[in-house]
């Protein structure tokens, strides 16, 4: 079962990578962390190799009605919000074997890391796609504002944020053939919020 530690230990810098897609998640001792036995069937990790910037767009769901005085009514239902990044030069292998983590997130085997923080790789990406036709939980690490967080400097080093998503669009492309061990390609990822 996947802990707080077996995530610390996946961390290649002080910060997590950015985005971690999970079929579940627990909240444990204040921290998010992907639930699971398995990285890559019942959690991904993705990498920050070469990725773009995060972009989010807020989709405020409402209905909006001028009244007989030509003011306007607005019944607010939600906010959802659509997530899209992109990688460049990515990887299609993470590893030029299997890492072999053990239960506490350490690398066993001696396998060539090809992402720069050993985060999923492009052929990652496109089972973890395939494999998930409906919903899964999106864990974002990023600055966030959260107007309910008494302490805001406190969450940055974790995943700090949920989002229960589906895609909406995922395209690659094989940009440069490697030699035998893995090609290199561009890939663009959109999501949206339940």
């Amino acid at each position: 079962m996947v802990n707080s530690t077996y995530i610390q230990n996946r961390f290649a810098y002080t910060r997590p990578q950015a985005i971690a897609w999970a079929d579940s998640y627990t909240l444990s001792g204040g921290l998010f962390i992907p639930d699971g036995n398995t990285e890559g069937e019942d959690f991904l990790i993705l990498s920050d190799h070469n990725r773009s910037e995060i972009n989010f767009t807020k989709q405020r769901i409402e209905n909006k009605q001028r009244m007989i005085s030509g003011t306007m009514r607005s019944y607010h239902i939600a906010d959802k919000t659509n997530v899209s990044w992109s990688w460049e030069m990515l990887p299609s292998r993470a590893f030029s074997g299997d890492p072999g983590f053990d239960s506490s997130g350490i690398q066993t085997y001696s396998a060539e890391e090809y992402t720069a923080d050993g985060g999923a790789g492009g052929v990652d990406l496109v089972k973890w796609y395939e494999a998930h036709q409906g919903s899964f939980f999106m864990l974002l690490a990023y600055d966030r504002y959260d107007k309910f967080d008494t302490a805001p400097y406190a969450h940055l080093q974790q995943y700090n944020e949920v989002l229960e998503v589906y895609f909406s669009d995922f395209d690659y492309s094989v940009v440069k053939r490697g030699f035998t061990t893995h090609d290199f390609w561009n890939i663009s990822v959109s999501v949206e919020e339940v």
